[in-house]
C-alpha cells in the first residue's frame, strides 16, 4: 500500500464513495449528494495540497483517501482525516498503514509537532485504529452529531510528535 497524489481519473470512484452511506456516515456528510462534477472540482482543488489517494500496491486499486488539513506551520499543527471506500477493504489494516505513512509525512517532512482528528463516537473501528497509532482522546463534544435517530458525540483525539505508537 502507498500514498499517491489524487487524480481526476478517479473522480467516478470517489463520487460513488461520497454517495455511499457506509462511507459518508463516518465522514458526517451523508445528507449531501455529490455529483461527478462536484467531485472533479474537489479533486482539482486538492491536487496540489496534502490530500492523498490510498493505493494497494499489488494491483493499483484505489482504496480510499487521507489528508492533512488546517495546516498551521507557525504552531506546527494540523488536522488529519482518512477513509477507506469499499467495505471489502476495511478491517484489513490499510487505514492504519495509510495513516501511519501520513503521520510520518506530517512529522518528518512537514515538521509538524501536533496532529488532531475528529471521529464520531459510534465509529469504534476507527477509534481503535487511531489509538493503535498513538492518538489519545482529548475531549468529546457531546450530542453534537445526529445519526440514525439519536445524538452522538464527536471525539477529538491528538498525537504529539515523539509519542507515536505509545
Amino acid at each position: 500500500m502507498f500514498l499517491s497524489p489524487v487524480c481526476q481519473e478517479d473522480a467516478p470512484i470517489y463520487t460513488r464513495w461520497m454517495n455511499d452511506p457506509q462511507v459518508t456516515d463516518g465522514l458526517g456528510n451523508t445528507s449531501f449528494v455529490f455529483s461527478l462534477e462536484k467531485e472533479q472540482k474537489f479533486l482539482q482543488e486538492n491536487m496540489d495540497g496534502y490530500t492523498f489517494a490510498i493505493v494497494r500496491r499489488q494491483d493499483g486499486k484505489l482504496l480510499g483517501n487521507c489528508s492533512i488539513q488546517e495546516v498551521d506551520f507557525m504552531h506546527q499543527r494540523a488536522e488529519v482525516g482518512i477513509f477507506i471506500g469499499d467495505e471489502e477493504d476495511r478491517g484489513k489494516g490499510y487505514g492504519t498503514a495509510a495513516l501511519g505513512l501520513l503521520i510520518g509525512y506530517a512529522f518528518d517532512t512537514l515538521h509538524l509537532h501536533s496532529l488532531m482528528l475528529r471521529v464520531f463516537d459510534y465509529n469504534e473501528r476507527a477509534i481503535r485504529c487511531y489509538e493503535k497509532l498513538g492518538f489519545r482522546r482529548i475531549g468529546c463534544r457531546r450530542e453534537a452529531h445526529w445519526h440514525a435517530g439519536q445524538w452522538h458525540g464527536i471525539v477529538m483525539m491528538d498525537l504529539v510528535q515523539g509519542q507515536k505508537g505509545q
